[in-house]
């Protein structure tokens, strides 16, 4: 690297950006210097450890042939395995190397152990090039599952033996066979205690056909697997030998994509990301034509119009971990393209003088919308170097072209203190993983609590409803049903699962969800197995009795103590530790009764000359209960606000005057008075 730099003769500080700007990396490549090491170049700095294959790889990797082409989804419900089996096919056919590799690496999918983000890779076996793609299993990133079913021609369902299908299986089954994908079944985690492997496939069955799934759909390869040791067969008595049987079957059962080789170029715009060296990436599969290096191309939007026209940089393909530079993008293949600026997600790439547009796929509108604005507490700027609402606005913007799931409305004015900007999203999950990235990229704001998404025909107010489905030990069934009920949710189905847990299905609304987790969490000590999934729009169930519990509120500004917490112990949960910053206005514990309390946590012990038995006494604290960001947006009241800064996430009241809280009470107090008359 340092002799590329010296080469290049580019500043050391320019290759530690995290995006370079493409006309820096076009003047970088184009040098003898870099075109000798290539190739190497390649295989060092963008993968993980993995080294470019064989000329016979390399060969089958740059094939122009279709019929030697297939792409495939990996689709499940959230902790079933897909990404184990991603990285168990990546493993077997050569591709990963000899260090360990995981689709998911990114950082917040290994803090929290999902897949956030769908991610391509490639394959190949027995002269075939094998794209596979990684969906998310959960059921807030659900377009990304949508926004990738244009990509490919078939789909691998991975069923866990133990849960058998769930919520979000359904879910990404029906958008697969909406668009007559050819499934492949893989039912994974067989060799687990408590695996009921034949009860599953009948579950499979029934599920396929209660989607109205067409007859040549319902002749689907089945597969038992165990992902996580990389064998599968096609039946519990044969030989566990490896898992090449389903490459075979993806050769087998998976058709090549279906594309115009000798039209024009064209390409619908699937994902983007962002390269090191070579800028913005527009990933999507090749619809019609070649594409070279150093061709004009044109980005149209979904009405017809020149979004923007540029040079192809360059052209990648991702081979394992790896990422290879090939010189040409062939139909049917799914491919990266450097060198557009502008051009986002939904955009069709065409031949330069080309108008084609490529319809995406429609996707489900968003259910929960929350409002950000700058952070205007005491702290405002203490801890983000992004603070303004012009930086926030231009983040959203990105977020929005990036995610097709997400809608940002933009009606404040951004030169306004004031302002605050509307972004609507799948859940807190959704949009707490959006928030995440921003502040820890440095970003400062406040966040209101959430709101649910209406809709209205006519004169009638429609709310979206979900389908619940927990499941649970038989010893808090009672508790959970009459929680549920309390959020206006209707039981649908009761049914046992073994002999120690049950599964309890529930219609509840979306408002109803908000907060809910967290209290099955506590109610059940932890080992509740929830997941809900949008079922449709019905008529507003009107007002929730849900009893929250009022806030501890911090009096004065100051640092809390552990004296000050050890007093005010006996009236709820605090939510801070000895250390912790506060001021006048923040929400520092749960009190026990339902209203509000406001108390002083930076009181420090009086020191006498009078010695006592109780002076050396060492205090012992309750450990604080800290929130998460998604933990946050689901608890907080409909007075209070969201801080976020890089360090902290703290929540305080709208008012911070707690004379203007007292007014405002009583006010909203005599309102329910007069209305009740």
């Amino acid at each position: 690297m340092q002799f590329l730099r010296k080469i290049s003769k580019i500043p050391t500080a320019t290759f530690n950006k995290t995006k370079v700007l493409n006309q820096q990396a076009s003047l970088f490549c184009k040098m003898p210097a870099f075109n000798q090491y290539n190739s190497k170049f390649f295989a060092t700095v963008e993968s993980t450890g993995t080294s470019v294959a064989s000329n016979d790889v390399l060969n089958v990797l740059h094939s122009e042939s279709t019929s030697y082409f297939r792409n495939i989804a990996i689709i499940a419900h959230v902790d079933h395995g897909k990404t184990t089996l991603v990285d168990s096919l990546i493993k077997k056919s050569g591709a990963g190397g000899e260090k360990p590799t995981s689709m998911d690496s990114n950082q917040l999918e290994q803090e929290k152990g999902i897949t956030i983000l769908s991610k391509c890779t490639g394959v190949t076996y027995k002269g075939y090039k094998i794209n596979i793609v990684d969906t998310p299993g959960h059921a807030d990133f659900g377009g990304e599952v949508e926004r990738i079913m244009s990509m490919v021609d078939g789909v691998c369902l991975v069923v866990c033996a133990v849960e058998g299908p769930m919520t979000q299986t359904k879910f990404v089954l029906s958008k697969a066979l909406k668009q007559k994908l050819k499934p492949i079944v893989v039912i994974n985690k067989v060799d687990r205690p408590g695996a009921r492997v034949k009860e599953v496939e009948n579950e499979i069955f029934d599920l396929f056909c209660s989607l109205d799934c067409a007859d040549e759909l319902l002749d689907y390869p089945l597969f038992h697997c165990s992902a996580r040791d990389g064998w599968a067969t096609k039946g519990l008595g044969t030989e566990k030998k490896d898992i090449t049987s389903i490459f075979e079957s993806v050769i087998e059962h998976i058709p090549p994509p279906k594309v115009d080789t000798s039209g024009s170029f064209s390409m619908l715009v699937s994902q983007t990301e962002s390269n090191t060296y070579f800028g913005k990436m527009l990933i999507g599969r090749v619809n019609s034509g070649t594409a070279k290096v150093g061709d004009k191309i044109a980005a149209v939007d979904a009405n017809g119009g020149i979004a923007e026209v540029n040079k192809i940089f360059k052209i990648i393909r991702r081979y394992g971990m790896s990422q290879i530079e090939i010189p040409k993008a062939v139909a049917g293949d799914i491919v990266s393209i450097a060198g557009m600026n502008t051009a986002t997600v939904t955009h069709t790439l065409n031949e330069f003088g080309k108008t084609v547009v490529i319809p995406s796929i429609p996707i489900d509108p968003p259910m929960l919308s929350i409002d950000i604005a700058v952070n205007t507490s005491p702290l405002a700027g203490k801890e983000g170097s992004k603070v303004t609402s012009s930086a926030i606005k231009d983040k959203l913007t990105k977020e929005a072209e990036n995610d097709v799931a997400l809608r940002v409305n933009f009606a404040g004015d951004a030169k306004s203190k004031d302002s605050a900007f509307e972004v609507q999203g799948r859940g807190d999950l959704h949009l707490g993983v959006m928030i995440e990235r921003m502040r820890r990229e440095g970003y400062e704001m406040a966040i209101t609590p959430p709101k649910v998404v209406f809709k209205k025909e006519g004169i009638e107010m429609k709310e979206p409803i979900e389908v619940l489905t927990i499941e649970v030990g038989h010893d808090y069934a009672a508790t959970i049903i009459e929680n549920v009920n309390n959020r206006k949710g209707n039981l649908i189905n009761f049914e046992e699962i073994n002999k120690d847990r049950q599964r309890i299905i529930f219609h509840i609304p979306t408002r109803g969800l908000l907060g809910l987790r967290s209290d099955l969490m506590n109610d059940t000590k932890g080992t509740a197995v929830v997941t809900t999934e949008f079922l449709e729009y019905q008529d507003y169930k009107g007002p929730l009795s849900m009893n929250r519990k009022g806030a501890i509120v911090s009096a004065v500004d100051g640092v809390c103590t552990a004296y000050g917490i050890k007093e005010l112990e006996s009236h709820g949960t605090m939510f801070v530790k000895p250390g912790t910053k506060v001021y006048n206005g923040m929400v520092i514990g749960e009190h026990n009764k339902e209203d509000d309390i406001e108390l002083n946590v930076t009181k420090e012990k009086k020191l006498t000359n009078i010695r006592s038995v109780n002076a050396e006494e060492k205090i012992v604290l309750q450990p604080p209960r800290v929130f998460s960001l998604e933990e946050a947006i689901s608890y907080v009241r409909d007075d209070e606000i969201i801080e976020v800064t890089p360090e902290n996430i703290r929540i305080r009241k709208r008012e911070l005057d707690p004379i203007q809280r007292k007014k405002q009470r009583r006010d909203a107090k005599n309102e329910r008075i007069k209305y009740t008359k």
